[in-house]
């Protein structure tokens, strides 16, 4: 039977909302991610009688064989809300440092932090198992079903203007390592040597270990397997069969350091979500190995404060968020790692209401606090702050309230202002930083009428990326966001089997205890910061949820880089440095100029924003996406 689909377009005029894309509406189901032919295989899923899981799952299948700032070895987060329980649950496939990966042997190649690029920057895949998790335990179909979009795609797709002339970009990288070359690269010698725009782009390699992945399940439903169990033997040829022994051969002959063991023994893992209630909303994200509990920080924070009264990104509103993420970020950037791990993080301490009210008060009016550190959530939690000696070693101190004391700041603690490059704009950000700040990602939203709902923010694997031999898969990069100083964060330091603290962050709200909003975002370190503007645009300023997607933004870069080069000074913060929307009135900057603000000014201020809005007094969906990436929805 034929199916009319309402389609989220990239540009159109012909709506009443005063948004460059419409909303999209939708009554059975909606799917939105990072790529329309992505977008597109959540539909066909959910037209052979999916679930959002599976549609979720076939979603970001698909994104990772095209590329979109993904591929299959990176890392996959997710929050899942399941109807029958009425609970979100938390998805972490995040990979972890392999063998050999420790300080000291960073430290011996000159490194502060790990690199960014290559085989010695990859944790284990995460992305495969967790989708094989998602859709085992709370999706329908088969294996086949969800991944027969992508065997298409790997078989040949016309390839997209934006990754064919980023492969272009960065084509003397991807010729350091001979398994990216033949993948990425069909044209050597040319003076192209990527794929045009519009050019089929065949992944043979990529399509043979897809092929036998769904012949792994195929031959275990023969035996007479259950459907998740069927799916857990891919799993397992994945991790511990052939295809592990061709990516860690292939990883191990270009210098990584992954073995055949670190597959085996890593897991994905369900856990519990945490959350605050912001003024009756409650709001999820995962655990401290993410930074999304800087947004519930933040919402602690502003709970304090009257931001309808402020007005939509006045200069007061944006003051008072800027001081609010930098609070938040400071105890991000020291106390979050992988709760597996001792020590065990301050969460309880961090997440309370009280400790946020100290916090708030920290703000004044007249000028940005160049000096904003970690505070003390140990109180709060009825324990003694272990770090005291560090935080004093660089340059932060309590009063006997807890409350942190202004204090100098250290060298490696702030950029010099003077040796920033500017902008005609009236800016003080130069572009390597902002490519650091923005490093993409992607993002999946899918939602159902019998009530799941699926929010993931998948990366690892960006192009340029390190193909790990005959696979076709490129390995994760994310082992550049451990630290290898102790005192930059404890809980952070590198150590084999050990998840780094990642920016990776999807959001999940429920208001009288149904599904609110499920959001998402690509961008680094302003994953958070765009959630929580767009997150106010809609319950402070009665934004919809397309007008909260395209809603200008702002963003501070007073925070330790989680991305980028391999010194101190490629990842220390810009205190002050400000990002605002170039429409922002001359008179708000003005008056943030003399708070002690430098400015950017840009015509994009977010990555784009993907999100569905529950109408349940209508009974349907909106989708949001925002106005600038090629993100793309469907619905029914």
């Amino acid at each position: 039977m034929k199916q009319i689909f309402s389609l989220l377009l990239i540009s159109c005029q012909c709506f009443s909302q005063q948004t460059q894309k419409p909303p999209l509406h939708g009554k059975h189901w909606m799917a939105i991610t990072g790529k329309p032919l992505a977008a597109t295989a959540g539909s066909m899923v959910f037209q052979k009688g999916g679930n959002a899981v599976d549609a979720a799952c076939a979603m970001l299948a698909a994104t990772c064989t095209m590329w979109d700032v993904l591929s299959w070895g990176g890392e996959t987060q997710a929050l899942i809300y399941n109807p029958k329980t009425g609970k979100v649950i938390g998805i972490n496939a995040l990979g972890v440092a392999p063998t050999g990966a420790t300080v000291d042997f960073f430290k011996s190649k000159g490194y502060n932090f790990p690199p960014e690029y290559g085989p010695l920057a990859a944790v284990t895949p995460g992305t495969f198992g967790g989708l094989c998790l998602m859709l085992a335990n709370y999706g329908k179909l088969s294996l086949k079903e969800v991944l027969s979009p992508s065997l298409q795609l790997a078989a040949g797709y016309p390839m997209e203007a934006q990754t064919a002339n980023g492969i272009e970009k960065q084509k003397q990288r991807i010729k350091e390592w001979p398994y990216s070359k033949k993948v990425f690269l069909p044209h050597t010698g040319e003076k192209r040597e990527a794929p045009d725009a519009g050019e089929i782009f065949v992944q043979k390699d990529l399509l043979e270990t897809l092929t036998k992945l769904v012949d792994a399940e195929q031959q275990a439903l023969k035996k007479g397997m259950n459907r998740k169990d069927a799916i857990m033997a891919a799993y397992d040829r994945f991790y511990k069969g052939d295809v592990a022994a061709e990516f860690v051969r292939g990883c191990k002959e270009q210098g990584g350091l992954i073995t055949m063991q670190d597959l085996a023994n890593w897991k994905p893992v369900e856990e519990e979500p945490l959350h605050v209630n912001y003024r009756g909303v409650e709001v999820y994200k995962l655990q401290q190995w993410t930074q999304g509990p800087m947004l519930l920080q933040s919402l602690n924070i502003l709970e304090n404060f009257d931001l309808k009264m402020m007005g939509y990104n006045s200069t007061r509103y944006i003051h008072t968020l800027y001081q609010t993420m930098n609070l938040a970020f400071a105890d991000r950037d020291f106390y979050y790692g992988d709760p597996a791990f001792a020590p065990a993080e301050p969460m309880q301490g961090l997440l309370s209401k009280d400790y946020a009210k100290q916090r708030a008060k920290l703000i004044t009016y007249d000028k940005n606090n160049p000096n904003i550190g970690p505070g003390d959530p140990y109180p709060f939690e009825g324990r003694a702050n272990p770090y005291l000696d560090i935080l004093k070693q660089r340059g932060f101190s309590f009063d006997g309230e807890g409350k942190s004391k202004p204090g100098f700041v250290p060298a490696h603690d702030s950029w010099n202002n003077q040796a920033l490059n500017t902008s005609p704009t009236g800016g003080g950000l130069e572009g390597t930083y902002m490519e650091r700040l923005w490093a993409g990602t992607t993002s999946v939203e899918a939602a159902d009428e019998e009530g799941w709902v699926v929010s993931i923010t998948p990366s690892g694997g960006w192009v340029p990326a390190c193909i790990a031999g005959n696979t076709g898969i490129g390995m994760s990069q994310r082992l550049q966001s451990f630290v290898l100083d102790s005192t930059l964060n404890p809980f952070n330091v590198i150590e084999p089997g050990k998840r780094p603290r990642v920016t990776l962050t999807p959001t999940m709200a429920l208001k009288d205890g149904k599904p609110f909003l499920s959001f998402a975002v690509q961008g680094g370190d302003t994953q958070d910061q765009n959630l929580l503007q767009f997150f106010l645009n809609m319950t402070e300023f009665g934004m919809t949820v397309q007008e909260a997607t395209e809603a200008a933004n702002i963003n501070t870069n007073q925070l330790w880089l989680s991305l980028g080069g391999t010194k101190t000074e490629d990842r220390k913060p810009g205190t002050g440095h400000l990002l605002l929307n170039e429409n922002t009135p001359v008179v708000i900057r003005k008056e943030l100029r003399k708070m002690g603000y430098t400015l950017t000014l840009d015509d994009r201020t977010s990555g784009p924003i993907n999100a569905i809005y529950f109408d349940w007094q209508h009974g349907s969906f909106w989708g949001g996406s925002s106005n600038h990436g090629e993100d793309y929805g469907i619905c029914w």
